[in-house]
Order: structure tokens, then sequence, then C-alpha cells
């Protein structure tokens, strides 16, 4: 195992994932006394690994169809995309507003 990537995919995903929206379902989840704090953590725990899960075999199945290259590119296009979406649709609503 190659721990080096273990510990550089564990940083990255633990960073991404923090105040992310299911981390904020987990704290209204939790907020109700009623709610059994291991179901919660154990629901949300599994739907994080499901959710890993499928994207490092969409991830690998990329690999075997696309270079290395081809996928970066993809990526960054389809990040700029929505990063303009995003401007794009605030401004809109900032007008909208006023």
């Amino acid at each position: 195992m190659d721990w080096r990537l273990m510990g550089i995919s564990f940083v990255t995903v633990f960073l991404a994932e923090l105040g992310d929206k299911s981390q904020l379902a987990a704290i209204a989840l939790s907020s109700n006394s009623n709610n059994s704090t291991k179901a919660i953590f154990l629901g949300t725990v599994t739907a994080l690994v499901l959710a890993s899960f499928i994207g490092v075999i969409l991830g690998e199945g990329t690999a075997q169809l696309l270079p290395t290259k081809w996928t970066k590119i993809v990526a960054a296009i389809g990040f700029a995309i929505l990063a303009i979406r995003l401007l794009w649709f605030r401004n809109e609503e900032e007008e909208a507003a006023q």
C-alpha cells in the first residue's frame, strides 16, 4: 500500500468535506436529542465511503479510456464552467434583489 498516496487522499478529502452540506446535515440530524448519534455517525460515514468508492471506480474507468492529460483538461474545463455559472447567476440574483 502506498501510504503517502493514502495520506494525501485523506487530507484532501478531509479538507474538502469540512463545512460541506453533508456535515451540516449531520449536525442538524444530531441536534435533535431523540436521534441516535451512533446511527447518524454510521449513516454519514457509510454515505461518504460509498460516494468516495464510486468516485474511485469512475476515476479508474476514466483512466482506462482517456490519458491523464485529457482527464485533467476535461476536469479544468468543467470547473471553469461551474465557476462561470456560479458567478453569472450570483450577479443576476444580486441585481434582482436590488
